[in-house]
Parts: structure tokens; sequence; C-alpha cells
């Protein structure tokens, strides 16, 4: 492990410290469990990134990936 420092406000220092007192750890791993989490909402569990466009196909909250290809290429090289 690697030893580093991170610059935080009051609140954020008390916030922090406040988590780790209720879980009955350390602020180091409240840090590195908020860390993990993070990457967890921004890849897909294999370090990708998501391209998930949310709520793109007429207000469904579904994926692009999900939109039949026929009607995505609908509307290319019209004039």
């Amino acid at each position: 492990m690697k030893k580093t420092s991170v610059y935080l406000s009051d609140y954020e220092d008390a916030l922090l410290s406040r988590i780790a007192e209720e879980e009955g750890t350390s602020r180091a791993h409240v840090l590195r469990e908020a860390i993990a989490a993070y990457d967890a909402g921004r890849t897909d569990g294999e370090g990708k990134p998501k391209f998930a466009l949310i709520g793109s196909f007429a207000g469904s909250g579904g994926s692009i990936a999900d939109i039949p290809e026929d009607e995505l290429m609908r509307g290319f090289g019209e004039q």
C-alpha cells in the first residue's frame, strides 16, 4: 500500500471521522471504500467505462445498446 495525503474541508474531515466511527473502522478504510464505490459507478466492473446513455431513447431510461440497429440507422444518408 502507498501512503498519500488528501486535503479535506472541515466538513469533509468531520464527515469522514463520523463515518469511520459509525462503521467502527479507520478513516483510511472509508476512503478506500469510497474510491472503490466511485470506480464501480463509472466502470463496468472490469475497469472499462460505462457508455450507456440513460434516458436517451424515448425517455425509457434504457441503454442505447438496447435500440435495434435499423432504428438507429433510420435517416442516415437521406437528404
